[in-house]
């Protein structure tokens, strides 16, 4: 039987909120978590009713990384294929996604656990929060995506810096690299994300799709491929009712308001 309470979910305004939930384990990650996160995002599309996504975890910590709790004390490992396979086509979902994706760090957000954070569009953390690329602690090297993450965050230098001494580094020192987007009091963060899920939610879901795909894929294209990724883009918005949406709110002076239909429809 599937135990569900490990990944809460809630879903409000068109802000889905997805909550690491095993708070006596600093949120380290089962496999049954990963399966679970991959169901939540893959059912996650522009237009419907998730508009913004919110990664976070429960009891003052974001994750403390994958659980090897399981495999603690073996002189052998299983197969590890089955267990990679999962946990990266749960990666390869949240780069996917085609809506704002938000990550919320409280307390330690450590190996895999700093990973799925850092896979997030955005990074707001509080000053107390510590992060490690904890990988090579274990004998492991790295993975969830940071070795594809961290050389364009931070650079080549600073990526091995952090992966191969694995030092627990400060929020502080996370935000001056550029890991952590903001930095939010204990008291005020909460209220900040969800006004930042709320804001990005109300957005044309469309464009904000594309912008994220074309940002996402740029720094891997040529000036010429991406004017021409740009202007397939702008085609595919100009022929939304967003754009008349939004054209009409600026000449009547109000908020646009974009409907919640399925890209299909439009």
């Amino acid at each position: 039987m599937t135990d569900e309470s490990v990944l809460l979910t809630d879903l409000t305004d068109g802000v889905l909120t997805l909550t690491l939930h095993r708070p006596d384990r600093r949120n380290a990650i089962t496999s049954q978590m990963w399966t679970l996160l991959g169901e939540r995002l893959r059912d996650v599309e522009p237009g419907h009713d998730v508009r913004a996504v919110v990664l976070t975890g429960a009891g003052g910590a974001f994750s403390s990384g994958a659980d090897l709790s399981a495999t603690a004390g073996m002189d052998e490992f299983p197969d590890p294929a089955e267990e990679t396979r999962r946990v990266n086509d749960t990666v390869r979902l949240l780069h996917g996604l085609p809506v704002p994706t938000i990550a919320k760090v409280r307390g330690v957000a450590v190996g895999a656990g700093w990973n799925l954070a850092l896979g997030c569009d955005f990074v707001v953390a509080t000053p107390e929060a510590h992060f490690c690329q904890i990988f090579a602690r274990r004998a492991l090297s790295i993975d969830t995506g940071g070795s594809w993450l961290l050389p364009r965050l931070v650079g080549l230098q600073q990526a091995k810096r952090l992966t191969m001494l694995a030092d627990m580094i400060g929020a502080d020192e996370a935000h001056a690299l550029g890991l952590v987007t903001w930095l939010q009091p204990e008291s005020e963060i909460d209220v900040f994300v969800t006004a930042l899920a709320t804001r990005l939610a109300a957005g044309p879901p469309i464009a904000l799709a594309q912008t994220k795909s074309l940002i996402d894929n740029g720094i891997d294209r040529t000036l010429d491929e991406a004017l021409d990724g740009e202007a397939a883009a702008q085609a595919v918005n100009l022929a939304t009712p967003d754009v008349l949406e939004a054209f009409a709110a600026f000449a009547e002076k109000r908020d646009p308001i974009y409907r919640r239909t399925p890209v299909a429809e439009r």
